[in-house]
């Protein structure tokens, strides 16, 4: 029995495993993943030929995991409060960063333009106006380790995207998650989580401004009953000619959670599959490795291959954690919470 503590190591630690997993074989189709690396069964390294992250170590995590963490900085230092511009100019530093590093994993389309918007004086209400792609989904596990579910969890999921996902389809995908997190987080059992991210993802797709697309938490239902039970290759073509991969989160956001629907048992299988499928794989792995550490726990992971993942980026995942749970424990009335977890 996993405590509250080593499930919320764990979100975060799925988190930086399935990004690393997906860092070698992220904007490749699936083909060429196959052709260049075969199977994935576990860390890589990257080719050099890889178009975003060319010759990095195996075990490396990319943006996903790195504006995770600032938004986790942002929530603890704030108590609980991201401050839009704040928020917007520490994604602008760490995008400097990156291209001092000469990395080519920089900010997403959404991000870059509300933050362009943000720069020429639009208000943050305004500048998130048409970010409808993955990037608030993929850094929001923070919040949901942070936050219960209910209300105040959506309020925060919008608070924390609002500068750069202000639509309705982000907002969602978004809710999604941090719902999915915050209910493993609580110990509730995988289909009982997965629930709470349809509810979360409905009550999402009404705030922000209106963008056409597929309604987010409609997808995650239709998903999850269409892959209950495939194997794993009807799964990987359901989910690349159907479900889709691209940053549009309405496709990486849904087969993230179709892979947890259908693999949920097994963490490792689950993420392994994310990585060779195609697009966007570290988010869709970084996503799928969030909500399935928060119900599993870090216990549930590969300990070799997190081992790997913390000691090439210098992770130390526990106070970060632990930081979260404070929030989450004022949250709730200074609960204790359960017990249990190792450092990460």
């Amino acid at each position: 029995m996993t405590g509250i503590r080593d499930r919320a190591v764990g979100a975060l630690a799925g988190l930086a495993l399935g990004d690393a997993l997906g860092m070698p074989t992220q904007s490749m189709s699936r083909r060429r993943i196959a052709e260049r690396y075969g199977p994935v069964t576990g860390l890589l390294d990257a080719a050099p030929d890889q178009p975003i992250a060319p010759g990095l170590p195996a075990g490396t995590v990319t943006d996903d995991t790195e504006q995770a963490l600032l938004l986790a900085r942002l929530l603890i230092d704030g108590a609980g409060h991201v401050d839009a511009v704040a928020f917007a100019e520490a994604l602008s530093r760490w995008e400097e960063e990156m291209v001092r590093r000469g990395s080519a994993d920089l900010l997403g389309p959404s991000t870059r333009r509300a933050l362009q918007r943000l720069h020429a004086g639009e208000p943050p209400e305004e500048s998130g106006r048409d970010g409808t792609t993955n990037g608030a989904a993929m850094r929001v596990a923070p919040v949901g380790i942070a936050v219960p579910v209910g209300d105040a969890l959506l309020d925060a999921v919008v608070a924390a995207g609002r500068v750069t996902h202000n639509t309705g389809i982000g907002i969602a995908a978004a809710a999604a998650v941090a719902a999915a997190v915050s209910a493993g987080v609580a110990g509730a059992a995988q289909a009982d989580a997965l629930d709470e991210a349809e509810r979360a993802a409905t009550a999402g797709a009404q705030r922000g401004h209106w963008r056409a697309g597929a309604d987010v938490g409609a997808r995650i239902r239709w998903v999850r009953g269409w892959v209950r039970g495939m194997g794993r290759a009807a799964l990987t073509d359901a989910v690349v000619d159907v479900v889709g991969t691209s940053v549009a989160a309405q496709e990486s956001v849904v087969a993230a959670f179709a892979l947890v629907e259908a693999l949920g048992s097994d963490p490792l299988d689950a993420l392994t599959v994310a990585a060779g499928l195609g697009g966007d794989t570290d988010t869709i792995a970084a996503i799928c490795g969030a909500v399935l550490g928060a119900h599993h726990g870090v216990a549930g992971l590969p300990a070799d291959m997190l081992g790997t993942v913390c000691r090439v980026n210098r992770l130390d995942l526990a106070p970060v954690a632990d930081g979260l749970l404070a929030l989450r424990h004022r949250a709730e009335g200074g609960g204790a919470g359960g017990a249990g977890g190792g450092a990460v």
